[in-house]
């Protein structure tokens, strides 16, 4: 069947009904678009009561940490200890806890009868969790019993593995004083540093319902909570089970209590303040696996001494595997730096070369300086400039390599003077470099529609990191957006990256599939593959399942020139086929029938126009035999940042300080207000124009 789109919105059906989730949960939920795929999860796992192997984890834990709000409406998280057993379960309603109280611990004024409580039980070293919600009942000041509200299990993600052992009676309390202050002492502040582990309390009022009170698990790599210089918490939230309990009360309500664990003493850092969270900011973007962060001002800090009975030691491979593979803030704050800097020429060591066909090499960079990379978007290209002779050849090759990788990796077929240049290149030898741009890269994390990726040649180059990328987040996270390759190839022995791509395919679990094309077979490879000929929208009918998908292509001109006409005849937006093209020959698009309207813009200039480059304190005429804005500059001695000369890439884009420009053609890159892309644009007939370049 062929692949003709069907548009997919997100129904607010699931929302008509009364939804498991409150309106804070909701609202982090439509921000990624997940609200019916949750609600149906929700009804499905949120349950009020126990399943029977919950009733059976819970006595076999040492600890339980428990959320509670005080008098005065402070969220706190703590933690209570006994001797495996003292968690019982008399019924599917009920869970008993047998402890003391302790009035040196600040949530004990709000675990009086009838108070609401969160209990999360966590097993560290099988990493098993389960929470659950509710009312606590109290005959005795030795135990209190919680009455299920609501019950729930958890992922191990992000868990370190522990062993415990008893230092003394659990039964036996200490006399440990109390700290009390506003802001973090330097005890407080080392053992946050080094953390790999924290619980948050946080709760939500629901209209004419009860309080709803959460307690929930954080892991991460050791120092993964920031410290920052005005004494605010900042933490990177990773991907999880899309609950969003936690998040979704700071939004209804945002203060928090967080219990930092000193594992070696038994001593307690306990937390409560006010919450921001942070949707879109750069240490997001620098932070490997961070999806949004949020912060925490300190309002009220307790630090107790020895206050557990209980040691843990680290067990042997004690990481989490999905904490191992999430960053650092040393990390993300030289990725920051390294940003900051994206417009400047940085060396790069050749670390390795790699022979991948009988035409294709693979060239592996890294910074010359030891610090980070700038990580790529899948499919992002490299601008770089090498040196031949007295001068520099500058080209722009795409990163074949996974933007979580720490290496830059191009992968180029032997075709003109700049990739005969890599080609020459040994380990050892330098280039430079700017930062990775373009705006053709995959969404690993769309969930409306499949990608389609359409290869031919050396087109394959995007194709293996965006396969890449989606696959390490799909392991990551769990969500695998579907992906179909179509590759072809000339012959045999010029293809490439066969046995890497059939990895992704397995480690793709079904996600991945890929057709494989040769248009000139020899007798020895006749059957291996699975068309011969060239890809076109007879074989993606052929292969495809009826759906809407977001199409890729790159390949030689007329590859893509011919499938974008092929699908542009199904009636397929032009805003579902991306592109990527180098140089004049880049892709020109049919704009008819488009989800979006031609650029509005003025008729260039006819006469002689003042140019003024900002950035540079150069100024120029411009006249028709000029040429393009990116041209003037250099004609002017100016080395502007460039690429594909076809406004496809974005990589000359500047801000317009005055004036307006004109388009020579229509650019596929998409251009913010205020920007031109100067390799395509020339003063338009307003007048002189003021360009920060």
């Amino acid at each position: 069947m062929t692949a003709i789109p069907m548009e997919v919105t997100m129904s607010k059906g699931a929302e008509r009904v009364a939804s498991p989730w409150h309106e804070g949960e909701l609202e982090l939920q439509r921000s990624i678009g997940v609200v019916d795929q949750m609600d149906v999860v929700g009804r499905r796992v949120l349950r009020p009561f126990l399943l029977e192997q919950h009733r059976e984890f819970f006595p076999l834990l040492p600890f339980i940490a428990i959320g509670a709000v005080d008098p005065e409406g402070l969220p706190w998280a703590t933690i209570r200890a006994g001797q495996p057993g003292f968690l019982r379960s008399p019924d599917a309603l009920t869970l008993e806890i047998e402890t003391a109280r302790d009035w040196s611990d600040p949530a004990e004024r709000g675990m009086e009868q009838g108070d609401p409580i969160a209990l999360v039980g966590v097993d560290l070293i099988t990493r098993r969790r389960n929470r659950l919600n509710g009312t606590i009942k109290r005959e005795s000041d030795r135990c209190f019993e919680v009455t299920v509200a609501q019950s729930f299990g958890n992922c191990p993600r992000y868990v370190q593995s522990r062993n415990f052992e008893f230092v003394r009676d659990p039964a036996v309390s200490t006399s440990t004083q109390a700290i009390i202050s506003d802001a973090l002492n330097d005890e407080a502040r080392r053992l946050i540093a080094n953390a790999d582990t924290f619980f948050v309390a946080s709760y939500a009022d629901r209209g004419e319902q009860k309080r709803q009170v959460d307690v929930s698990h954080r892991g991460g790599r050791s120092g993964f909570v920031h410290i920052d210089a005005d004494g605010a918490l900042t933490v990177p939230d990773f991907n999880g089970n899309l609950f969003f309990n936690t998040l979704g009360n700071f939004v209804i309500n945002p203060r928090a209590g967080l219990l930092f664990i000193d594992h070696e003493t038994g001593g307690l850092l306990q937390v409560s303040g006010k919450v921001e969270i942070i949707l879109d900011s750069p240490e997001i973007a620098g932070f490997e696996g961070a999806e949004r962060i949020w912060r925490v001002f300190p309002e009220k800090v307790v630090w107790r001494r020895d206050v557990l009975p209980l040691r843990w030691t680290f067990a042997e491979d004690g990481f989490s595997p999905d904490s191992l593979i999430t960053g650092t803030w040393t990390e993300a704050e030289q990725r920051m730096e390294a940003a900051r800097g994206a417009r400047t020429w940085r060396r790069l060591n050749v670390d390795k070369v790699v022979v991948e066909s009988e035409t294709i090499k693979s060239i592996h960079l890294s910074p010359a300086d030891g610090k980070v990379l700038i990580p790529h978007k899948a499919g992002q290209h490299l601008p770089i400039r090498i040196a031949d002779q007295d001068s520099f050849v500058r080209r722009s090759f795409t990163i074949s390599s996974a933007p979580s990788e720490e290496f830059y990796r191009l992968s180029v077929k032997r075709d003109g003077k700049g990739s005969q240049l890599l080609h020459n290149l040994q380990p050892g030898d330098e280039i430079e470099a700017l930062a990775p741009g373009g705006g053709f890269f995959i969404d690993p994390m769309e969930r409306r529609r499949p990608a389609v990726l359409l290869s031919a040649g050396i087109g394959i180059t995007p194709m293996l990191s965006m396969m890449q990328h989606v696959v390490s987040v799909g392991a990551r996270t769990g969500y695998r957006r579907p992906l179909w390759l179509f590759r072809s190839s000339r012959t045999a022995s010029e293809r490439a990256f066969d046995h890497e791509i059939a990895d992704l395919v397995d480690r793709g679990e079904g996600s991945v599939r890929q057709v494989r094309v040769l248009s000139a077979p020899d007798v020895q490879v006749r059957g291996k593959y699975d068309a011969v000929g060239r890809i076109d929208v007879d074989l993606l009918k052929a292969h495809l399942p009826f759906g809407d998908y977001d199409f890729y292509l790159c390949g030689p001109p007329a590859f893509m020139q011919s499938l974008h006409a092929g699908l542009r005849a199904l009636q397929i937006n032009d805003e579902r086929i991306h592109a990527e093209a180098f140089g004049p020959s880049a892709l020109r698009r049919d704009k008819a029938n488009s989800e979006t309207e031609k650029r509005p813009g003025r008729a260039p200039a006819r006469e002689v126009t003042k140019v003024v480059f900002t950035l540079s304190a150069k100024e120029a005429s411009w006249t028709p035999e000029s040429g393009t804005l990116l041209e003037l500059a250099e004609q002017s001695g100016l080395s502007p940042s460039y690429s594909c000369r076809a406004g496809s890439c974005g990589e000359c884009r500047a801000k317009v300080v005055r004036g307006e420009v004109s388009y020579l053609f229509e650019p596929s890159y998409p251009v913010e207000e205020r920007e031109a892309l100067i390799c395509c644009s020339v003063p338009s007939e307003v007048g002189d124009l003021q360009i920060d370049v």
